[in-house]
């Protein structure tokens, strides 16, 4: 069982995050990785479908992007 993300002292991630992650839908094959390697735990994923990023926990540390075998996960900049 994996503990459920938490805002830390700093507030959500969004208000001081430098990179966000973004998936291509078309580009993802759908099996997993993204989840399976997020440190934060905050990637929803069900077998046969795009997996999706809570941003409100997102720390941006871009495990995601590194792990996705199709390369179908980007590291850009946050817009503030």
């Amino acid at each position: 069982m994996l503990s459920p993300p938490m805002e830390g002292a700093a507030g959500p991630t969004g208000t001081w995050r430098i990179m966000k992650p973004v998936i291509h839908e078309d580009k993802c094959v759908k099996c997993g990785m993204c989840w399976l390697y997020c440190p934060e735990n905050v990637v929803s994923w069900e077998p046969g479908r795009v997996p999706s990023i809570d941003m409100t926990y997102c720390k941006g540390c871009g495990v995601c992007a590194s792990v996705c075998p199709r390369k179908a996960i980007e590291m850009v900049v946050e817009e503030v």
